[in-house]
């Protein structure tokens, strides 16, 4: 453009608009810099300010009884702002925090890598180490002037009371990107409860952090609180939870368990208290805290007899004869029976051949006798007689009143336990039969499940609830392992009682029956003086050795806890699991083990079955 042709006023409105047009530029750029671009916002806050995060300190965790199961103690996380460090002797920072000098620059290298650390800048504080033990720490503290742009900051690591109830309590890890996706909370380098209570709980837990805002001068030392503190904000300490377990019964059952697979729950039928809750194999919680967690996590998850799986929760397994309670109710309250109901156990099911009676006893035989002699032939007529029974328009039909049956009585679904992890077992329907057999199936095609085996499977918690239900004559109240939560209230799920649909006075014949099996049938050994127990034996078929389980509820009037042990590949339930529950039970209702047991607490823990499991199976 040439602006000779213009008049002095036109040059003149020419200038001032190019004038304006630069300083509008400019302070698009300016504000572009200074309010959108984070990079250049983090380096002029950082040459003023430092803030820092203040962690709250975590919930701690009581036993029933007041014992502390799981508390803090002081850890320390050092932390490096990249563009403020300056050369330094990297030998003695490694010397004094006790890493390998190639470990440090592995950090470093993964500090800047922004796909594995998303949010990195090299004006902001990032996480170079965690929980630092007190000796790393005392000797970093002395020398840390030594070493501009490196902090420390303070935190806490988990610390145990017991080396017990592991799966029970569980453990914390740092946040992996799917949980600081999922919650804005977290940043890398927190930690949050991976399993167990620590994760079901992790809300109430956590509680809230804190921040400071510290100012800085030109030389990147700190001077003091920004405006003397008036915008930081102090954490807020967890909520301290108190659990339904009672630690040393707890540790007597890990004690029993020693040397053998499987699990022993206990449930307080009038509230769903969770008492213990045992794995086996377990391992020492204590071993997954601080900077040894990826060393003995390794460890563990390499265990062929996969110590960090909870059993109790997430093992599904066939009920065996256990089951036969949960049939002679349903049978009971579709009026397929009464209690006099007698069926003949002669040359087995279907007489002649097929399932045979396994225990002898009297035949024909009534409901009470058959429950307490655990009668196969009597379950598996029941079964039929439902199954081909006129009240029904279709064996289809029938069949799926029976499957809601037994989901009214806790099975097919998870109970909704507050621990994770809990697996739902197998319920079959008509569906899944007309399926299988291409719409053409009668009962004996299905009668295995009459005695909680073929397509069967519960969880080692829903066969405990089973106890707690026929205990309670009828209802149970959702398992849990948490009591009471300090300053908090508990989720209705686990106040309110849930009723199976069958009418209490159907429970009293199998209670009976319960009890009777411990008088003088199958549970024989469970038989404590001055306590009324009732019981019901398992055999689970295995591909292996079969499974050995016990479920019980005691005293018969007024019952004060439900029992389930389940010992993988112990063979009849009998043999491990009916002595095992009856030091349980005596343990928890007596306070200790009489002197006329202490023979067979002694056998119980001497007995080693772990090294031939794997080649069994």
């Amino acid at each position: 453009m040439n602006t000779r042709n213009f008049n002095p006023e036109t040059r003149r409105l020419f200038l001032t608009v190019l004038f304006c047009l630069v300083v509008v530029i400019y302070l698009i750029q300016l504000f572009r810099l200074q309010a959108l671009n984070p990079d250049y916002k983090a380096w002029a806050d950082s040459n003023a300010f430092l803030n820092r995060t203040l962690y709250p300190s975590r919930g701690v965790m009581y036993d029933r009884k007041g014992k502390l199961l799981v508390y803090n103690q002081p850890a320390y996380d050092v932390l490096v702002v990249v563009r403020e460090t300056q050369p330094f002797d990297t030998l003695a920072f490694c010397n004094a925090v006790n890493i390998r000098i190639e470990y440090f620059r592995e950090r470093l290298k993964q500090i800047k890598d922004r796909n594995l650390n998303p949010g990195y800048s090299s004006y902001t504080p990032q996480i170079l180490l965690t929980q630092l033990g007190n000796k790393e720490y005392g000797i970093l503290q002395e020398s840390i002037y030594k070493f501009p742009g490196f902090y420390i900051q303070n935190r806490t690591v988990r610390e145990y009371g017991y080396p017990n109830a592991a799966h029970v309590l569980g453990y914390i890890a740092e946040a992996d990107k799917q949980n600081i996706a999922e919650d804005s909370y977290y940043k890398r380098g927190d930690y949050i409860g991976k399993t167990g209570v620590e994760r079901s709980y992790e809300n109430y837990l956590r509680g809230e952090k804190g921040a400071e805002i510290l100012l800085r001068d030109a030389h990147g030392r700190i001077k003091g609180k920004y405006e003397e503190g008036r915008f930081d904000a102090s954490p807020i300490s967890g909520k301290d939870l108190v659990l339904s377990i009672d630690i040393d019964l707890q540790a007597f059952g890990e004690d029993l368990m020693h040397n053998k697979l499987g699990t022993i729950i206990m449930i307080e039928p009038k509230t769903g208290e969770i008492l213990c809750m045992v794995s086996s194999p377990s391992y020492d919680p204590s071993s997954l805290i601080g900077r040894q967690f990826g060393a003995s996590f390794s460890e563990l998850a390499k265990n062929p007899y996969t110590p960090l799986i909870n059993r109790a929760l997430n093992g599904t397994y066939p009920p065996g004869s256990t089951f036969k309670t949960a049939q002679g109710l349903t049978f009971l309250q579709e009026g397929i029976i009464s209690p006099k109901t007698s069926y003949s156990c002669y040359g087995g099911f279907p007489p002649g051949g097929g399932r045979p009676a396994c225990h002898a006893h009297a035949s024909p035989l009534p409901l009470v006798p058959a429950v307490g002699t655990s009668c196969n032939s009597y379950f598996c007529w029941g079964l039929k007689a439902m199954l081909e029974s006129k009240k029904y328009p279709s064996i289809q039909a029938a069949m799926d009143r029976w499957r809601d049956r037994m989901v009214g009585q806790g099975f097919g679904y998870p109970l909704g336990v507050d621990l994770p992890g809990e697996k739902k077992g197998m319920v079959p329907n008509s569906q899944y039969y007309d399926k299988v057999y291409g719409g053409r199936w009668n009962a004996f095609s299905v009668i295995s499940i009459a005695i909680g085996q073929g397509e069967v499977t519960l969880s080692p918690i829903q066969i405990c609830n089973l106890a707690a239900t026929i205990a309670n004559r009828g209802y149970f109240y959702t398992p849990h392992a948490v009591k009471e939560i300090k300053g908090g209230a508990m989720d209705t799920l686990y106040t309110q009682p849930r009723f199976t649909g069958i009418d209490a006075e159907n429970y009293a014949p199998i209670a009976e029956g319960m009890r009777l099996a411990v008088t003088g049938g199958t549970c024989r050994r469970a038989n404590i003086p001055d306590i009324a127990v009732c019981g019901k034996t398992g055999t689970a078929q295995n591909s292996g050795k079969d499974h050995s389980i016990f479920m019980a509820f005691a005293p018969k009037e007024d019952p004060k806890v439900a029992i389930l042990v389940f010992v993988e590949n112990g063979g009849f339930g009998a043999t491990y699991a009916v002595p095992i529950g009856r030091l349980m039970i005596e343990k928890y209702l007596k306070g200790d083990i009489s002197n006329e047991d202490k023979w067979l607490e002694t056998s119980i823990k001497n007995t080693v079955i772990l090294r031939n499991v794997l080649q069994k199976n």
